[in-house]
């Protein structure tokens, strides 16, 4: 006998406005209750300290915010849904029927470097516009930025040698999309990710596992049939059953000319030295090694000194690599008195103090371009003293995003290269430390 399997319902919409708590929209409807919920308002994201012992982090995801933004909208299906929940009133609903967030959004750009206390977000608007904003900005950003974070330290530990991002299989359908733009942006070459491809842009690579070599009758029948079907630079994964025979196989049938080999068990130093030397004593000279499993940054900086070409990373790269949240928080910071005037408001409670005021940020450099501080104004924009960056551009202006003000991938990737390049030498140690610049905050 048969069951009969019940979908829990329409597949979801296009919309964004429910990817949200539940106590965003309560908020917003006793506010529109009290009347207080048309007050000016400037909320900020910021994280108050890095994941522990990090050095810096990198912001990512400020893209996928802004499209997402732009589809944060109350259609049918979602008003019906709060309507038949209980969950706000008949106003709240006519509110969010015509809901566009009509505010400024000023941060930090896609690929920067930030540290704690920096203001990667600020969203100015009425508090109904900005605060049901909340869950959706900290949901891609603690996400996005993390990956970024992650994958920095594991493209400064691989220097020039490359690194693939493979982790699809060990997250979320949507969050390995995510993942890979976000590795991209900090300096990873190929995903292994199609709809981040095609989403995205990012280029995409990929050729076998251990699956199709165990379809065959035997290695050598795997490998002729992989380079006919992709060509002889193509990657031969060669650790199925022995990497001696298998190296020496894959030769053979590609050819001097095959583009790479791919380990992915065992002690990769030794067997890549080991690899390296079998390639070389065949002819195979060009022949590149691709190493794989469950590398993170500091398997990678141990395997500096073996002859690899190229990492793949995947479990580690899409959690973080130890971190999987980058800890950032929205809060409110400033709002309009009774009398119309922006003043300063700050949680605080312990451990979880905030500082109150609008916030604009550069980054303090010496005559050499290193960076020293992280400079945060309060109510005013600091002063420049002739070596110092800007850090905050204009991401939505009245409602309206400003051109295409986040810029390209191409373009967040080469401002990570830059804004890491910037910072002091401690940046780029993988052992525990503080921040490598301090925090310093001016104006009132």
């Amino acid at each position: 006998m048969t069951s009969t399997v019940v979908l829990p319902g329409p597949p979801p919409s296009a919309s964004t406005a429910l990817l949200t708590d539940q106590y965003e929209l309560t908020m917003l409807d006793a506010a529109l209750r009290s009347g207080t919920a048309s007050r000016r308002c400037v909320f900020e994201v910021f994280a108050r300290r890095l994941p522990d012992g990090r050095r810096y982090g990198v912001v990512a995801g400020t893209g996928r915010v802004l499209e997402s933004i732009a589809a944060f909208r109350f259609g049918d299906a979602e008003l019906a849904f709060l309507r038949d929940r209980g969950i706000v009133g008949a106003a709240t609903l006519d509110f969010l029927a015509g809901y566009r967030f009509e505010g400024t959004i000023s941060g930090y750009a896609e690929g920067e470097c930030y540290f704690p206390g920096s203001p990667v977000l600020v969203v100015e608007s009425d508090f109904a516009h900005g605060v049901i904003l909340e869950t959706l900005v900290l949901s891609i950003l603690n996400h996005d930025t993390a990956i970024a974070s992650a994958a920095s330290r594991m493209t400064g530990a691989a220097g020039t040698r490359p690194c693939i991002e493979m982790g699809s299989r060990r997250t979320h359908e949507e969050a390995a999309v995510a993942a890979a733009r976000a590795a991209y942006i900090a300096g990873f070459g190929p995903t292994s990710n199609l709809e981040a491809g095609r989403r995205y842009g990012v280029p995409t690579t990929g050729t076998a596992a251990h699956a199709f070599t165990l379809l065959h009758d035997d290695e050598r029948s795997a490998f002729e049939a992989q380079v006919a079907a992709l060509g002889a630079s193509t990657t031969l994964l060669v650790d199925t059953y022995d990497v001696e025979a298998a190296v020496r196989t894959a030769i053979e049938v590609a050819g001097t000319g095959l583009g790479a080999v791919r380990l992915d068990s065992g002690d990769l130093i030794e067997q890549a030295h080991e690899v390296r030397a079998q390639l070389d004593s065949l002819g195979a000279t060009a022949t590149k090694i691709v190493v794989t499993s469950d590398l993170d940054e500091y398997a990678i900086a141990a395997l500096a000194a073996a002859p690899v070409d190229a990492y793949g990373v995947g479990t580690q790269l899409v959690t973080g690599s130890g971190a999987p949240t980058a800890g950032m928080v929205y809060k409110l910071v400033a709002r309009a008195d009774d009398s119309g005037s922006l003043v300063s408001v700050a949680k605080a409670s312990k451990d979880k103090m905030s500082i109150g005021g609008r916030k604009w940020a550069l980054r303090r450099r010496n005559p050499l371009g290193v960076a020293e501080t992280e400079v945060i104004g309060i109510g005013e924009r600091p002063v420049d003293d002739g070596d110092d960056r800007p850090l905050m551009v204009d991401y939505i202006l009245d409602g309206e995003v400003v051109g295409a003000a986040y810029g390209s991938l191409d373009q967040a990737r080469s401002r990570h290269e830059a804004s890491v390049a910037e910072l002091p030498r401690s940046a780029h140690q993988l052992s525990r430390g503080e921040p490598a610049i301090p925090t310093a905050y001016v104006g009132h």
